[in-house]
């Protein structure tokens, strides 16, 4: 009989499986990614890998989940920020600095999207759904908070901008990705961003 292992192991293993899974997709992107690279960096067996995952999908989902868990904690309201605009701001230079730096990672992120998005079958890629609607939940969120703190008087609706919000960065992003930071001019579309954002929600500084 195998012996049991307690639920802390389970998330320390999954978690180190999960770091070494990032080292794997840094280094050959998500299309070149398989199980048994995977296997071969984290050093385990192949059935200790089947145990937690069910195919490289499976894992770089996982992958996205924590990121993206960061990027919502980061927007939701913080106890070391007093200003909403400057959480905000700092949340999409946050995003810049992301696109910028050619970070490996990002990269087999847009093939990832790039992949689903060509799919056929959309049910395989209800992951990118879920994850679209909870970050526009928590942007809405928080500028309704903002609002409703009087920090933010926006003229458009919440919802309206967090979708131009996304699908700004998600354009940026791919347009990096295709091009580089020259022609694309990172930087200063940013500052237009927060421009626009700033004549729509009419902040109090």
């Amino acid at each position: 009989m195998s012996p049991k292992v307690n639920d802390n192991y389970k998330i320390n293993k999954k978690q180190e499986i999960l770091k070494a899974a990032r080292k794997v997709f840094i280094k050959k992107g998500y299309i070149q990614a398989t199980m048994q690279d995977i296997i071969n960096e984290a050093g385990i067996s192949r059935g200790a890998l089947y145990s937690y995952f069910n195919n490289v999908e499976h894992v770089f989902e996982e992958l996205l989940k924590l990121d993206d868990e960061k990027d919502i904690t980061f927007i939701k309201i913080a106890d070391d920020y007093t200003s909403f605009w400057k959480q905000l701001v700092d949340w999409i230079r946050l995003q810049k600095h992301i696109i910028s730096s050619n970070n490996e990672f990002l990269l087999s992120k847009i093939e990832f999207f790039l992949i689903k998005h060509r799919e056929s079958n959309k049910s395989s890629s209800s992951y990118i759904t879920e994850r679209y609607k909870n970050l526009i939940t928590a942007i809405t969120d928080f500028i309704d908070k903002g609002t409703e703190k009087k920090q933010f008087h926006p003229c458009k609706s919440s919802e309206f901008i967090a979708l131009y919000m996304i699908s700004f960065f998600d354009g940026l992003t791919i347009d990096t990705f295709n091009l580089n930071l020259e022609l694309t001019r990172v930087n200063e579309q940013i500052d237009i961003l927060i421009f626009t954002l700033e004549n729509m929600l009419r902040p109090i500084k």
